[in-house]
């Protein structure tokens, strides 16, 4: 029986990986586009998730579960709500200030909160729904500069956009510990690395046509920058392991809150690097955020 906080380093694990990541995909984008670096992270994350799964089954002598028809159903409507949460997410981004398109995109705790109570019926305390709150709080002020605040609320169209995308990623991580959660009995690490491959199979097997048919150049980018393409699919495939694997453990609204402790550890990132200090709004959010995780933690502690 796993540990009641093994989600805690599984989460910040995976939150670290994401970063890298993401790292490795802004450098993807400047020499093959966005769409190109978008899906390096299924089609080349694949293999990697496939590997992750036989190492694991080869370890515990385990074998992969069935997948009955509910597990299916809720895999593949991850897979389509991640992917097209995506694609909002690049939409807005595009349209809007980095800082304002990412404060909508991170509603996402607050919906897969609401979300897991209705289609899961998962069970959250008042300190969880607050930690929640002051996370998300700690996000809209860490990634909006002073002088982009009043677009927040401006341009109703990009709000829709940016909140349905923040809720289709929600959908996502809701839907991902359903299928997990519906496997049955069996190990959490083999029902969670199963999930994911199934997952990215589906994901790698749609973007694989839309490419071929829409934007082969795309494809054909990504395999001429094969090393920071292998390295940015298996670091999302790490990433996305330890996702599923917490979702196996506790509410997905506790994991994805948690997640974001992946904005102040690229804020370190990112000034380790280019030394820049922060500005006084991020000082600001990321206590915030530090805040509303500590809170986190102390209400599954407690």
């Amino acid at each position: 029986m796993p540990s009641a906080l093994l989600w805690v380093p599984v989460t910040v694990a995976a939150a670290t990986a994401q970063v890298f990541r993401n790292g490795a995909q802004a450098n993807l984008t400047q020499k093959i586009g966005t769409l190109g670096a978008t899906q390096v992270r299924f089609i080349f994350g694949l293999p990697f998730a496939a590997l992750f799964l036989a190492s694991a089954l080869a370890i515990l002598g385990a074998e992969v579960p069935p997948v009955g028809a509910p597990s299916l159903g809720w895999c593949g409507l991850g897979a389509l709500a991640q992917i097209a949460a995506t694609a909002l997410m690049l939409q807005v981004m595009r349209e809007r200030a980095f800082g304002v398109a990412y404060a909508y995109i991170k509603t996402e705790p607050v919906l897969v909160a609401i979300m897991g109570v209705v289609l899961l019926h998962d069970v959250l305390g008042a300190l969880s729904w607050l930690a929640i709150g002051v996370v998300t709080a700690g996000v809209l002020l860490a990634s909006t500069k002073p002088s982009d605040a009043r677009l927040l609320l401006k341009e109703g169209r990009l709000i829709v956009l940016g909140t349905l995308g923040g809720g289709l990623f929600g959908l996502s991580a809701i839907a991902f510990r359903a299928a997990i959660e519906t496997l049955g009995t069996g190990d959490f690490v083999i029902n969670s690395l199963s999930m994911l491959v199934l997952s990215l199979a589906i994901q790698s097997a749609l973007l694989g046509l839309y490419l071929a048919l829409r934007q082969r150049e795309a494809f054909l980018g990504s395999l001429r920058e094969w090393r920071v393409s292998l390295g940015a699919g298996f670091l999302g495939a790490a990433a996305s392991s330890g996702w599923f694997i917490a979702f196996s453990l506790t509410a997905a609204a506790n994991v994805r809150t948690l997640a974001l402790i992946e904005m102040p550890l690229a804020a370190l990132v990112s000034r380790r690097i280019s030394g820049k200090g922060l500005a006084a709004n991020e000082w600001w959010g990321t206590g915030v955020i530090l805040a509303g995780l500590a809170l986190l933690l102390y209400a599954h502690a407690a």
